[in-house]
């Protein structure tokens, strides 16, 4: 699939998008940085903007509280066969995508909320204490080149479960595409799951009814290229972060790794 977002490697950023990327990692408390904010960092003026609306959100835990909240009530499927050893490389990325998609998509779907001006008409953003993220090094982000056709293949048949339309090439897979045969486990488990669209639909449902609260938090000016930041944002919101944050619960459900 042709990937629709173009995007700043972490490696080729210069001058103020390689600023701006270093903030969003100290911040969030990850070691790489979403493709939502790599994306925004090929627009004019959008990345600025786009990341200085929503950091006060992240400084005084909103997004945090928010994590907490929806957990408590989420729908979580029941994935089976993903027991077991695995490298250390597969829960390191399952942890990391786990704590930063869930807290990044209140804060991005806050950001689309207020865009579209769909922020609630009432109410208070609750404030909580910062979620510790995850202290794990990720293993290399692989492109089609990094792995064989075969394996290729499967990060994208797994790309499927979900979302039909695959706007977006979900990263967490591109990351496990270095460990095929628990991939393989995954696709079985997932072709298997049992109501997972409608998990995923859901819980998707339930976390912009709260991002729109979130969304009174914001205060920020006019932004510059709204329609298109609005655009590229909800894409991941609406598609590949929409998907995942019910996707990874469950794997790491189904893997004992949640307390």
């Amino acid at each position: 699939m042709a990937d629709p977002f173009p995007a700043v490697a972490e490696s080729a950023a210069r001058g103020e998008a390689a600023q701006l990327f270093a903030d969003i990692r100290a911040t969030v408390g990850v070691r790489v940085v979403n493709l939502v904010w790599r994306h925004l960092a090929t627009m004019d003026g959008a990345l600025p903007w786009a990341w200085a609306a929503v950091k006060p959100l992240y400084l005084a835990g909103v997004p945090d509280e928010a994590t907490r909240r929806f957990r408590a009530s989420m729908i979580v499927p029941r994935f089976e066969g993903l027991a077991g050893p695995q490298p250390r490389s597969v829960d390191d990325v399952l942890a990391s995508y786990d704590h930063s998609n869930t807290v990044n998509l209140f804060a991005l779907g806050a950001l689309v909320a207020w865009l579209r001006g769909e922020t609630a008409t009432a109410g208070t953003p609750p404030c909580g204490p910062r979620l510790p993220a995850p202290d794990v090094t990720l293993p290399k982000l692989n492109s089609a080149e990094d792995v064989s056709p075969e394996v290729w293949a499967l990060v994208l048949r797994l790309n499927a479960f979900g979302d039909k339309k695959q706007i977006i090439l979900a990263s967490m897979y591109r990351q496990l595409s270095g460990t095929p045969g628990f991939l393989a486990l995954l696709e079985s488990a997932l072709s298997k799951a049992v109501d997972l669209d409608e998990a995923i639909a859901v819980n998707r449902a339930k976390a912009s009814d709260m991002s729109r609260l979130v969304a009174r938090a914001i205060s920020a000016p006019p932004a510059p290229q709204a329609a298109q930041i609005e655009r590229s944002v909800s894409a991941f919101v609406d598609h590949a972060i929409g998907k995942m944050i019910t996707i990874c619960r469950a794997i790491r459900q189904a893997r004992g790794n949640l307390q």
